[in-house]
């Protein structure tokens, strides 16, 4: 992502965004919000200029546009970002438009902006160029293969080997020799994990028969295996180490505290009214939102009044587990430095 931040105005001002990735564009997501006005420029049907052989047929030409936004959806796997409202600014004000942003799409955004947001630009600014990391989490008779992203893991490929009907390898080693010809056009960084000695002898043949990538391979013991190993690995702070994006180790730790300070009866509040209330009794030391309630104002509200009183904020992917986990409780949760009840 390429940012151009304007002098904000009381956390107000426009910031032009270029997006340079589908991660860009999720993050897009979350930083265009509904009341947003956003300047882009885009096709839209020129009234007047029609083709003389079908004259029902109207011609599009670029137009600039200011979209006052009602919808914002990101559609992960056509790598695009639907932006939905009323133009305000441009031809057929009044009528509505939807803009579909893809990478390489430069827009202006206008709003009121949380110090939340700003790191966010923040992380995808320094995320730009970087290779993206690989977990392979694998165990006996089972491999499967991650990519991570700004928002969580994606699983790209998996295998299982066995005898029986189906199964796609018949030993172990078929198993090792198929994974290292799926990991060949894998380039960046690549994490072994998964519970016992299966990834160090993986990682061994990995090595004898790619020794350009040797540099390239960590290898980490978890308890658990598959995705929940990949969990582990983001816990253990691993991609901080290999990219410094601490963002998904936080959002790994903070909801494991909250857990088992849940289980412990000690300060938590959790669910929009106790956050509120604990907000504005000053008693929240970090508060937790599911990235789904950046579009709901009465969240956007404690969040702001959460900033006001200088508590940690933290955004959880809904992508991710933890974020998945933190939407049953309510979508947004706080770490209390005392108990208010």
């Amino acid at each position: 992502m390429k940012a151009d931040i304007g002098e904000l105005q009381r956390s107000f001002g426009e910031i032009k965004l270029f997006p340079e990735s589908s991660d860009d564009l999720w993050h897009l997501q979350h930083l265009i919000i509904p009341g947003s006005l956003v300047f882009a420029t885009t096709l839209r049907s020129v009234e007047g200029a029609t083709d003389k052989l079908r004259p029902e047929k109207q011609e599009k030409r670029p137009v600039r546009l200011g979209i006052r936004v009602e919808q914002v959806e990101f559609h992960e796997y056509a790598l695009r970002l639907r932006v939905f409202g009323l133009i305000e600014q441009g031809v057929d004000e009044g009528s509505h438009h939807t803009l579909n942003l893809e990478p390489g799409f430069e827009i202006s955004v206008i709003r009121t902006w949380h110090q939340a947001d700003l790191e966010r630009i923040d992380r995808a600014v320094r995320s730009a160029g970087s290779e993206a990391v690989h977990i392979l989490a694998i165990e006996e008779g089972d491999a499967e293969l991650y990519r991570m992203h700004s928002y969580g893991p994606r699983q790209i490929y998996t295998l299982t080997a066995g005898s029986g009907k189906g199964m796609e390898c018949s030993t172990r080693q078929d198993l090792y020799d198929t994974v290292i010809t799926v990991l060949e056009p894998v380039t960046g960084p690549l994490i072994i994990a998964g519970p016992g000695f299966i990834k160090e002898d993986f990682a061994k043949r990995l090595r004898s028969q790619q020794p350009d990538r040797a540099g390239a391979v960590l290898v980490l013991e978890t308890r658990r295996s598959g995705r929940g190993a990949v969990q582990e690995v983001i816990g253990q702070g691993a991609l901080e180490k290999l990219t410094g994006d601490l963002q998904l180790a936080r959002e790994v730790k903070f909801l494991d505290e909250l857990m088992a300070r849940i289980a412990k009866n000690e300060p938590v509040a959790y669910g929009a009214q106790e956050v509120s209330d604990a907000v504005k009794f000053g008693a929240v030391e970090t508060l937790l939102v599911a990235d789904t309630g950046l579009h709901i104002p009465s969240v956007t509200v404690i969040l702001k009044e959460a900033e006001a009183m200088r508590s940690d904020v933290v955004i959880l992917s809904t992508q991710f587990e933890p974020g998945q986990r933190l939407e049953k409780l309510g979508g947004i949760a706080a770490l209390l430095r005392y108990p208010i009840s």
